[in-house]
């Protein structure tokens, strides 16, 4: 009884306008990506190298922070000064 209720949940949510986008939305992805997938593939490999010096920038968060401090000591006499 519930999965009725559900799908008729579904079909309310997806009806008129929004399924008119979702189409419109889909028919477009499907003509972008089949006129332009020959650039979007030529592309790729500089896409892949420039991840590199971005994942560098965003996923090094820990450098520069007294990481290499052995223990708390020498780190609190170095704010100290």
């Amino acid at each position: 009884m519930t999965s009725k209720k559900s799908m008729s949940d579904l079909l309310r949510i997806l009806s008129g306008p929004r399924l008119a986008f979702l189409a419109f939305v889909a028919a477009g992805g499907y003509f972008l990506w089949t006129e332009h997938q020959a650039h979007l593939l030529a592309a790729l490999p500089y896409l892949i190298l420039l991840l590199c010096p971005l994942m560098h920038i965003f996923m090094h968060g820990g450098h520069g922070k007294h990481g290499g401090h052995q223990n708390g000591d020498e780190m609190h006499d170095h704010e100290n000064h």
